[in-house]
């Protein structure tokens, strides 16, 4: 059966990606799957900006004003509030004062909320967004809306830039840890509690942002302006999607695709490939700038590697 949006099963990305209540989608049913949401929601999932992409990352153009983040309360032990199913996947609710600002930002952003897209255990991949055609197990995505919206998301899906989402890769870590890191063996422990549709837990304190994170050096990322990537695929995303992966091992991926229903244990499967193919836009994609140059001379760069030959020249003359 197909399962409605909103009051029967919940957003699936918390009212920020809800823009519709009637639209009928889902993630595992031929009938309502993502191959028909540009039928299902044609105003915006058949539009020009969808989301998620195959990133190239020869064709990432160099932007210099991609500058670091600032990210507020990622450190907080309280930040977290509750962990739900929400029926399309599980959610992270986060309290008030958790903000991202900087990374040519068009402004500060309140940090809402994370979900996560998997496919079926860490052998078959999910991710929604590829780099070079490569999918990863997994990815996170940190929900973000203007703050001068005031946490009014009907303004900020109505606004090209009125959401800023933040992409992390995640996949499994070298060797043969289990339950690692302890950060993802503490998020994980929560979901035998959220098994069916609707059932949320108040997470206790002490688990933060940065320590689920950890290891993604957060100023290396590719940027681009695209969707929403569930119904009804709002145009109103400004994507940064991080270049490092974050490294979980493998017991703790699987987890996902072994613990959580659609809908419930006795009636529906367990969740799994929840997420949107990548689309066929050719959208501009940007990142840092390469440092090709360490020295200048009279205004002329001149490439790293020369500036070397000539510093190691200039030591050899020094000998005779």
């Amino acid at each position: 059966m197909m399962w409605f949006l909103a009051v029967v099963l919940g957003c699936v990305l918390s009212p920020v990606y809800c823009a519709s209540t009637d639209i009928e989608w889902c993630y595992h049913q031929a009938s309502c799957n993502d191959t028909l949401w540009h039928t299902i929601a044609p105003k915006y999932c058949n539009g020009s900006r969808q989301s998620p992409i195959d990133i190239t990352s020869a064709n990432a153009e160099a932007n210099e004003n991609l500058t670091a983040f600032t990210f507020y309360n990622y450190n907080s032990t309280t930040a977290f509030k509750s962990f739900s199913n929400t029926g399309n996947t599980v959610k992270v609710s986060f309290d008030s004062g958790v903000k991202v600002s900087g990374g040519d930002l068009s402004e500060t952003y309140d940090s809402l909320q994370f979900h996560l897209h998997w496919g079926n255990g860490s052998s078959v991949p999910g991710s929604e967004h590829t780099v070079d055609g490569k999918q990863y197990p997994m990815e996170l995505h940190i929900v973000n809306l203007k703050s001068s919206y005031n946490g009014n998301t009907t303004l900020g899906i109505a606004d090209s830039e009125g959401l800023a989402a933040l992409g992390f890769f995640i996949e499994v870590m070298d060797g043969n840890a289990m339950g690692s890191p302890a950060s993802w063996k503490t998020l994980t422990s929560y979901l035998q509690n959220i098994t069916n549709i609707g059932t949320s837990v108040n997470m206790a304190p002490g688990l933060t942002l940065d320590a689920l994170l950890e290891g993604v050096d957060r100023t290396k990322y590719y940027r681009y302006l695209g969707s929403l990537t569930t119904p009804d695929c709002n145009e109103a995303v400004v994507w940064t999607v991080f270049k490092d992966s974050i490294k979980v091992s493998k017991d703790l991926i699987d987890l996902f695709s072994t613990s959580v229903y659609f809908k419930t244990r006795t009636n529906s499967e367990l969740m799994t490939n929840i997420y949107r193919s990548v689309q066929g836009n050719e959208l501009r994609v940007t990142t840092q700038a390469t440092q090709t140059t360490e020295a200048t001379s009279a205004g002329v760069s001149i490439p790293a590697s020369f500036s070397l030959a000539l510093t190691a020249l200039s030591l050899v003359l020094l000998k005779f």
